[in-house]
């Protein structure tokens, strides 16, 4: 998905022996293509630096469109025909320096065309919006809530006192009570020299209609996909939504809930309290998860699971059961 420039500041293209010098990346290539802008591997066009870290395996997955992608040497060997291998020991670090060298995040005071703000809308003077920014007819702000650069509000939206949003899209009828974040960066992080670095996030977050997000909810940007909540779901207070998780329709999900990055939640799931989801995982359309359960594996459509680590509903009450009855059997053995 092309990076978005409604939030990110485009540095101008650069040939690739260039952007390797500004980054002060000693690696030598065949090939000098112009590189227009980065991506993940899978997704790739055509002036796209992109980065693989797995081995030959993974660097088949690139897309053949891309120009350029930094890959360890093991790995070389699995990149499609025409794409300049980079060779470095970090390609993930070596990624965050281009992109840096590429884009920069707008500030939240950002030189640009001022904020479109319907005349219907009522907004607190204690508010800040940012360049760029739209908010529509009958929208509702309240006192010191901050909107970031390029964010578009819609039509009769609420958004409660200190929220803070920023790189996202919301949609109409939606309600974001008191001090929630949208948008800011995801927990990426890879090793560079000096030790861990925060990797940049490049994607955006969309809410879309007559969703509801709790006080003090945090929904991180993507990055470089977005992260999509989807219509009417409804999400309690003190919930965080990582990075590229999809969100469908009609979702319900209660307080102290953690999904991890890149999961998938199906239309109308419900999550009970304390919910803990790992990463890439799928949860199927209709599919319950009960309170305090810890996901690690794919819950199939239409499923009931609990537990830590969850599995159906069922199967754990009948090995709580049989525990219990252990238990109690021990018990009654004379000493």
């Amino acid at each position: 998905m092309p990076i978005d420039q409604r939030f990110y500041t485009h540095q101008g293209s650069q040939s690739l022996r260039t952007l390797l010098r500004l980054c002060n990346i000693g690696a030598e290539v065949d090939q000098d293509p112009e590189i227009s802008s980065i991506s993940a591997a899978g997704a790739a066009k055509a002036g796209d630096l992109c980065f693989v870290e797995g081995g030959p395996r993974q660097a088949g997955g690139t897309s053949p469109d891309a120009s350029a992608c930094f890959v360890k040497e093991g790995a070389v060997s699995g990149l499609p025909d025409g794409v300049t291998a980079i060779v470095v020991d970090q390609p993930r670090y070596a990624h965050k320096l281009a992109g840096e060298a590429l884009y920069k995040l707008k500030d939240w005071d950002a030189d640009g065309p001022a904020p479109s703000i319907d005349a219907t809308a009522n907004v607190s003077t204690s508010a800040r919006i940012g360049s760029g920014a739209a908010i529509g007819a009958e929208a509702r702000m309240g006192p010191g809530a901050v909107i970031g650069p390029g964010v578009q509000i819609g039509a009769r939206t609420v958004i409660g006192p200190n929220a803070v949003i920023r790189c996202a899209l919301i949609g109409n009828h939606v309600k974001i009570y008191a001090n929630t974040v949208i948008g800011e960066a995801g927990f990426g992080v890879t090793l560079g020299p000096e030790g861990a670095e925060d990797v940049p996030q490049w994607g955006r977050v969309i809410v879309q209609d007559f969703v509801t997000i709790g006080a003090n909810a945090c929904i991180d940007r993507g990055a470089f996909d977005d992260t999509i909540i989807g219509e009417r779901t409804k999400i309690d207070n003190l919930v965080q939504i990582a990075h590229n998780v999809i969100i469908g329709r009609n979702a319900a999900i209660a307080s102290f809930t953690g999904i991890s990055g890149t999961s998938t939640i199906g239309d109308g799931v419900a999550m009970g309290g304390r919910v803990g989801i790992a990463d890439h995982i799928n949860i199927g359309a209709g599919a319950k998860i009960a309170a305090s359960a810890g996901i690690m594996k794919d819950v199939p459509p239409g499923e009931t699971w609990g537990g830590i680590p969850a599995k159906p509903l069922r199967q754990y009450f009948r090995e709580v059961t049989w525990v219990e009855k252990q238990v109690a059997a021990t018990k009654k053995k004379p000493a």
